[in-house]
């Protein structure tokens, strides 16, 4: 059985494609997560990936990663800079997490300079358009490596 990385993304995401493109680029989310298959297959690691615009379910799911997956990779989206119970519940999985972003938050306005989420995970990468997505999963594999 191939390790399994879990992919999270929060709020407005799903919007992907037509919401702001100068900030958040053209492609939708189908399509990156389509780009994040095909490099799974060539590090030999299984995806699953999932989408909510409501923090409820965002919580659900990470606390239903243990024993499932070796990896979370997230992009909480705006509930990056206000929602503890996202921290809480990686922190209390205590799967390995890597929190992903499209834009450059520490170079957008103020309030989306700090992440509430970020504490709790091994790294944050950040303004590197769907690019961030694969060098989380770069990051991700090569840990499952290690």
């Amino acid at each position: 059985m191939q390790p399994a990385i879990l992919i999270i993304n929060g709020p407005n995401l799903n919007l992907l494609g037509t919401r702001e493109p100068g900030i958040y680029g053209t492609l939708t989310l189908a399509a990156i997560e389509e780009t994040l298959r095909t490099r799974a297959t060539e590090l030999g690691v299984a995806l699953d990936f999932f989408q909510s615009n409501h923090e409820g379910d965002l919580v659900d799911r990470i606390g239903q990663a243990p024993g499932k997956y070796a990896v979370i990779i997230i992009n909480p989206g705006a509930y990056t800079h206000t929602s503890i119970a996202i921290q809480d519940a990686i922190r209390a999985a205590g799967v390995p997490a890597i929190e992903v972003h499209l834009s450059n938050i520490a170079a957008r306005e103020e309030y989306r300079h700090t992440s509430l989420v970020a504490p709790a995970c091994l790294g944050q990468i950040a303004g590197f358009g769907a690019d961030s997505y694969l060098l989380a999963l770069d990051q991700a594999a090569r840990r499952l490596r290690a």
